[in-house]
């Protein structure tokens, strides 16, 4: 594609990721939310600077190791983006762990959560974890003395590991200076000291703290002279030749072993780490004094993430809900296929229960009519009910057929069991088509009714995964419209044969149709708007990033199209830019749950053309991923998906940021009414009284 705007029109990835993980810290920052929730958001970021690091600062890395001279749509160059890439990370964890240490700590204590600094442990709390310390830890560590015949350990991504200094000889006459001790991933990384011995409700110590309390008793005779924590990330993106590969789960499964020891990019160290350890560190993973970070705490807060769910206190959380359920499908054993027949059913999730997606596939593997289900596995947990209720239908004889995306990132190692448990149970198990991950969530059921065979679907914008259907906004679609079954159908013809792609009546799908569909319809907003008429296109998604759907975009504006994007994560396009995008305005919604739904509204003339999608407006959803896209054909539904898709979320002046032409993000604030979308969501769709979380 040629360029038609200069580089400065599109903003940068890397940094637009790191602007989202600013307005996630906010909400850790916000006295409004309750302390258990401000800390599961601090965890949050240390998990997205995680994958970050293991995934987009690792590819920069790549680039300037190989010498790859190339540029995005923005222009800059790798050295240019690590370069302001560390700055604000740097800058972002900074306020991190001063948020942590000097509001987060204080509010959870004056809420009777304490962390036990070892600084400030009284005599019976010492002689507890000293306890704790002999029983349940020094059984289980391996300390690592480095000399010539003990070198640098392998250390594990993202472990906790302690970089010791020592003076004395062992009992073998050898005078080591240094040793490492890593912390076995089994132990607990906060433990919960008894109420009786903390003198408080919760009183959590940190595992760091145990051992720098007590790892003397590992050198026997020598003097610890020093103790640091340190934590590295590693490279963690697997690389499979796609060209070489014969079998992709074989390849896989040699690939995943590795992913805990790729290149180090990123050291973490306790703020205490002289500058001596801090440098042979860094001399042993080989990296730069850029790639360390000295945190005040411990290098590991993600792990703190499970605090929450040890303290059993409603009043530091938010409200428990019971998601709703429409009255159709409300009554206990409720004949999905009937209610289906009867006309198109909508869910919007986590407002609206997960369970019917459930019983649709439970009911289906046990149904004596079913005589065949076809899904598409993208991610779906290492425990799920829906995986075993396929691997019921294949061993109960039924015709089952599991597209299973192995590259699912994170989530290979589950997708390779199920695979593996689903073809044992005897069913077809597909893995995709290579090069291009399978992304779509569709679900298939052929039934023979009345001596004929008939179709239902459930098309989704989100995973087939329980847990994060009560954490993720998402919509998903029941029907048997002949036609969208049709189009369905032929998906997974695609997916499992093969053969030319064919036209779909109503589905636009990645990597044929969708990228052309969607410039095809914004640029026919622009020609009603230079025709005249009034022209409007709405669109919410997790990242808008590429180039030519940008282009279109800002000709559209140009025309005069009113466009408002709804972006939860990363946004390229330059909004409110004279002459180019004044008729364009970004928002994010940044609340209790996590925006994944994908909605594309045209006005078109007042047709009204709403799409759901399991694909972003990025390179990689429409041009090396299968993906769905499809309509609202009942204009019920459609007017639903309007109003609690997109127009809550335009009104809300509570969790809604605002983007600027700089890619800078302002929290909306008003004295107006409060709105805020996802409240208003939960009151209306949640089932009352919410007394507690399904």
């Amino acid at each position: 594609m040629t360029k038609k705007y200069p580089p400065q029109q599109f903003l940068n990835r890397e940094l637009g990721l790191l602007e989202f993980n600013r307005r996630v810290l906010a909400q850790a920052e916000n006295p409004n939310i309750p302390p258990l929730e401000r800390l599961k958001y601090l965890c949050i970021v240390s998990s997205n600077l995680d994958e970050f690091f293991e995934i987009r600062v690792a590819g920069l890395k790549e680039q300037i190791k190989l010498g790859v001279e190339s540029s995005g749509p923005d222009g800059m160059a790798a050295p240019s983006i690590l370069r302001r890439v560390r700055d604000q990370a740097h800058q972002i964890i900074e306020k991190q762990y001063l948020i942590f240490n000097k509001d987060l700590t204080p509010t959870l204590a004056q809420c009777g959560v304490h962390f036990l600094r070892r600084t400030h442990w009284n005599e019976a709390q010492s002689a507890w974890v000293k306890d704790y310390f002999m029983r349940e830890v020094m059984p289980v560590l391996t300390p690592i003395g480095l000399d010539p015949s003990h070198p640098f350990p392998r250390v594990l991504n993202k472990s906790l590991n302690f970089a010791v200094e020592l003076d004395g000889k062992d009992a073998f006459g050898r005078n080591s200076a240094k040793a490492i001790v890593q912390a076995p991933r089994m132990l607990p990384r906060t433990i919960l000291m008894p109420p009786e011995i903390s003198g408080c409700e919760y009183g959590f110590v940190f595992l760091s703290s145990i051992l720098h309390a007590h790892v003397g008793e590992l050198f026997s005779g020598m003097e610890v002279m020093g103790c640091f924590q340190f934590r590295v990330t590693r490279n963690s993106d697997l690389f499979v030749d796609e060209e070489e590969v014969k079998n992709l789960r074989i390849s896989l499964q040699g690939e995943l072993p590795q992913r805990h020891f790729g290149d180090a990019v990123r050291l973490e160290v306790a703020d205490n780490c002289t500058p001596e350890m801090a440098d042979f560190l860094l001399q042993q993973f080989d990296l730069k004094p850029d790639d360390l970070y000295r945190v005040h705490g411990p290098v590991n807060l993600v792990r703190l993430m499970r605090i929450p769910d040890e303290v059993n206190r409603d009043d530091l959380k938010f409200p428990t809900f019971v998601p709703g359920t429409p009255p159709s499908l409300q009554k206990k054993g409720a004949d999905m296929f009937k209610l289906i027949r009867k006309g198109d059913v909508l869910l919007h999730h986590p407002y609206q229960s997960f369970r019917p997606v459930i019983d649709f596939i439970q009911q289906a593997s046990t149904d004596p009519q079913v005589v065949a289900i076809k899904q598409t596995i993208y991610r779906t947990g290492a425990d799920s009910a829906l995986m075993e209720a396929l691997i019921t239908a294949a061993q109960g004889g039924k015709e089952v057929t599991v597209v299973v995306e192995l590259l699912a990132r994170f989530d290979e190692e589950a997708n390779i069991n199920w695979a593996s448990r689903l073809e044992q149970a005897g069913a077809h198990v597909v893995y995709g088509v290579v090069g291009h991950k399978t992304h779509a969530k569709m679900v298939m059921i052929i039934r023979r009714e009345d001596g004929k065979l008939r179709r239902y679907v459930h098309l989704g914008t989100g995973n087939y995964h329980p847990r994060t259907a009560k954490l993720y906004t998402d919509f998903g679609l029941f029907t048997c419209n002949e036609e969208i079954c049709s189009d369905v159908n032929q998906v997974f013809v695609q997916l499992t044969g093969l053969g030319k792609s064919s036209k779909l009546l109503h589905l636009w799908q990645s990597p044929f149709s969708l990228h052309s569909q969607v410039i095809k319809s914004i640029q026919n907003e622009a020609k009603l708007a230079k025709a005249g008429k009034v022209a409007h296109i709405i669109a919410k998604m997790n990242a808008l990033l590429e180039p030519e759907i940008i282009q279109e975009l800002y000709e559209a504006s140009k025309a005069g199209v009113k466009i408002e994007l709804i972006i939860r994560g990363v946004c390229a396009l330059r909004p409110g830019v004279p002459g180019l995008s004044e008729n364009i305005t970004v928002r994010s919604i940044i609340g209790r749950f996590l925006e994944h739904t994908r909605i594309f509204y045209f006005r078109n003339n007042l047709a009204h053309d709403v799409y759901l999608s399991s694909a972003d407006w990025m390179d990689r959803n429409f041009f090396r991923r299968i993906e769905a896209c499809f309509p609202l054909l009942d204009p019920r539904l459609k007017k639903r998906v309007i109003e609690e898709g997109l127009k809550v979320y335009l009104q809300d002046n509570c969790q809604a940021w605002d983007m600027n032409s700089e890619g800078g993000w302002t929290l909306k604030t008003s004295r107006a009414v409060e709105k805020c979308a996802q409240k208003t969501l939960l009151e209306s769709l949640a089932s009352k009284p919410a007394v507690t979380a399904e």
